[in-house]
């Protein structure tokens, strides 16, 4: 015979398990999604334009569903580290990472070797922004506009040095973009990271670079670099007085950094859809779009199926510059 008080432990036991698996049942909810904080992973240091981007979207993603989102920053091997953490993390909805044009479209051509899947491993959640490429100067090379820097470099094959961020990056691949369209020879610089590369610019050190809007962007207004073309489409909003390559004849020449988010291939369908809601939503903040116009992105907000749709594009094109122009980094 069980005594009453043996009765109450059994019973108390009991009830703690029921609460413990009624607990983790709800975790995998996608009703209650989410319950606990999300962890946003960046593949790039703290500070720059994709931590920039990450914090500033993740802030207003978790104000919108009420739980933290945490960045946790994993810089290294062009965001190689970080997009293996996540596509060997648990596909519960609890962990996500920045994909940009690098984990993408670029490493699974450039590499040999991957530690992860770009294709299989990642299940697409949604586009959040881009920034143009822009052509630079630093103010002592004497190349003051478009029409200046075409000259120079057609009249002297070879000579001009380029920085970029590194080779296989996004600045990089629309430096060999650049050369291909418009039949010109610049000696390529490849630096770790974008920041030495623009304080080598400012400095004199280098005379041109190829960057990107978020990272240069205070430098551009505090009038310490030149911006001489952008990549894109059609003129910066930031820039306007800064013409497009196309406008230069260069119709070919369109370039940019951009990123979105993934999560694990294995994360619940009704997960990667209530993430993917929620960052549209965040997206379509006026307030974070005018944060991140002030930074430099531009907010080009995207679903899922407009996103791999894009993606798969974007590979056509990326891949077989990469294959033509025998860029290998492993």
């Amino acid at each position: 015979m069980i005594s009453g008080k043996r009765l109450f432990h059994v019973a108390a036991a009991a009830m703690a398990l029921v609460c413990g698996v009624g607990a983790a049942a709800q975790g995998n909810n996608s009703a209650s999604y989410p319950v606990k904080p999300v962890r946003w992973v960046v593949g790039y240091p703290a500070g720059g334009g994709t931590d920039f981007l990450a914090r500033t979207v993740g802030a207003q993603v978790s104000q919108q569903v009420g739980q933290p989102v945490l960045v946790d920053n994993r810089p290294g091997a062009g965001a190689i580290i970080a997009s293996e953490l996540v596509a060997r993390s648990p596909g519960d909805g609890y962990t996500v990472v920045s994909a940009d044009n690098g984990v993408l479209v670029y490493n699974p051509a450039l590499y040999k070797k991957l530690p992860y899947d770009a294709e299989k491993d990642f299940a697409l959640v949604g586009m959040m922004g881009r920034s143009p490429l822009i052509i630079t100067a630093a103010p002592n090379a004497g190349i003051a506009d478009a029409k200046a820097l075409l000259a120079t470099v057609k009249a002297s094959p070879g000579k001009y040095s380029i920085a970029t961020p590194g080779n296989g990056s996004p600045h990089h691949l629309a430096l060999e973009l650049f050369q291909r369209e418009a039949g010109v020879q610049l000696l390529h610089v490849p630096y770790k990271g974008g920041a030495p590369a623009l304080q080598d610019l400012m400095g004199g050190q280098v005379p041109l670079m190829m960057l990107d809007l978020p990272s240069g962007v205070s430098a551009i207004k505090a009038g310490k670099v030149v911006p001489l073309m952008a990549m894109s489409a059609e003129r910066v909003p930031q820039l306007p007085g800064v013409p497009t390559a196309k406008e230069m004849g260069l119709a070919g020449v369109e370039a940019y950094t951009w990123q979105g988010l993934v999560t694990p291939a294995a994360t619940p369908r009704e997960m990667q859809a209530r993430l993917g809601t929620e960052l549209q939503k965040a997206m379509a903040d006026a307030g974070v779009r005018q944060k991140l116009y002030d930074a430099g992105w531009e907010a080009r907000p995207a679903d899922a199926a407009e996103m791999t749709r894009f993606t798969e594009a974007e590979r056509k094109k990326w891949q077989a510059l990469i294959k033509a122009s025998d860029i290998k980094l492993d």
